[in-house]
């Protein structure tokens, strides 16, 4: 049970990539804590599996399928939302995909994908979540990554994808802030979703080579970035706009210089 039982309660929130690792646990987190989520994703077998593991949610979870890079689908299915509930208070842009290569070694096929979806899906649902956050005033919150923060080895699209992320948060506060809208991200460092798990699992030298990096000694939980995500969404965060939270183990915080004492 929720620390902040009932904290949304009567809110309705959209959020993309909800059905697995960190947008599954927003959802659940939304839902513990009174909402009425629609939670999409691309993969029908991901949806059906995450509302086999919440049987007790019942009409206060709706799940579709929906491609963040397809404009059309998007503000159909956001319109709808908000004509079927008759608001929508919280956005939660958080689909994103991930792939390896430096700039000479990316494929336009590749490029455009990784941006198609982590940039071009944050816009779109955006674009389309706007008119009703604006009648509602309500918040986005975006999952964007320390990998926008900085640069990584062979991640060119993924870090130009993430650091437009937070970008983008930018303007869309200072463009929508006086008429209440707030907007905000977080920056994830390594979290053991599906995607990281296995690689940790696989590769103990990768893991030993986070413990060492990340002050707290650990990669993330994904409850831990939602935890983030719905303080930001939340009226605790009344006057916090523009904002990209770093949730890192305060890995952000060092210079990655060896130890020389």
């Amino acid at each position: 049970m929720s620390l902040y039982q009932g904290r949304f309660d009567g809110k309705v929130a959209f959020v993309t990539g909800g059905v697995s690792g960190i947008g599954a646990a927003v959802t659940s987190r939304l839902l513990a804590e009174g909402a009425t989520v629609v939670a999409v994703d691309v993969a029908q077998p991901a949806i059906d599996r995450f509302v086999t593991e919440h049987p007790d949610a019942g009409a206060r979870l709706d799940t579709r399928v929906l491609d963040v890079t397809d404009p059309s689908a998007v503000t159909a299915t956001i319109d709808e939302v908000a004509d079927t509930y008759g608001h929508l208070d919280i956005l939660v842009a958080n689909a994103g995909v991930g792939a390896g290569g430096a700039v000479a070694d990316v494929d336009d096929a590749s490029w455009r994908f990784v941006l198609g979806v982590d940039l071009d899906g944050v816009f779109h649902v955006a674009r389309a979540a706007l008119p009703h956050l604006i009648a509602s005033k309500g918040s986005i919150v975006s999952t964007a990554s320390i990998s926008g923060m900085g640069g990584d080895f062979g991640m060119a699209a993924y870090n130009a994808a993430k650091g437009a992320v937070i970008n983008l948060t930018r303007s869309m506060a200072v463009d929508y802030g006086h008429q209440g809208v707030r907007v905000n991200a977080v920056a994830p460092g390594p979290v053991a979703t599906p995607a990281l798990r296995p690689i940790l699992d696989e590769n103990p030298q990768v893991r030993a080579a986070y413990a060492e990096r990340i002050p707290l000694g650990r990669v993330g939980e994904s409850d831990e970035i939602a935890g983030a995500i719905l303080f930001l969404a939340s009226d605790d965060a009344g006057f916090i706009s523009g904002v990209t939270l770093p949730v890192d183990g305060g890995l952000t915080s060092w210079t990655a210089q060896p130890t020389l004492y």
